[in-house]
Order: structure tokens, then C-alpha cells, then sequence
């Protein structure tokens, strides 16, 4: 599981990938539909998710209201 920040707009965007380094340099490459808009993008959270099931419910919460404002705190009270 993985959430960005855009540098242009504070929008966050959240999936999920085995590889979340290559996954974010796509992302910054446009190669995203969704995302080339609004890059540059920074990895802002990070958790490890056993299982594709459990990763696909975990980004379902964040991408909801309560889960992206459990997500907004937690960027925040970041150093």
C-alpha cells in the first residue's frame, strides 16, 4: 500500500504495488492517467499488506472519506 502527495495541488492519491519505487517514478513519468496532471508526486505512507484481498480492502478505507482523513493526520503529524 502506498499514498502520494502532489507538490502541485496537496492532492493524495493511494494504490497498491509489489514494487513501490518503480510504481512512483511512473507515476512522476505521466505514464498514470489519473496522476500525470498533477505530478510531481512524493511518497507520503507506506504499509506492508499480506495479500492482494487484504491490499485491494486497505486501499478501498483509505480512498474513502474517514480512511483519507485517517491519512491526512498521519502526513501531518509526520516530521
Amino acid at each position: 500500500m502506498y499514498a502520494l502527495i502532489s507538490e502541485v495541488d496537496s492532492r493524495i492519491y493511494v494504490g497498491f504495488t509489489f514494487d513501490i519505487d518503480k510504481r512512483v517514478k511512473e507515476h512522476n513519468a505521466g505514464k498514470t492517467k489519473s496522476t500525470k496532471g498533477y505530478r510531481p508526486w512524493n511518497l507520503a505512507y507506506q504499509e506492508e499488506v499480506i495479500g492482494r484481498q487484504k491490499a485491494r480492502d486497505t486501499e478501498k478505507y483509505l480512498k474513502s472519506g474517514s480512511g483519507k482523513e485517517w491519512l491526512k493526520s498521519i502526513i501531518e503529524s509526520a516530521p
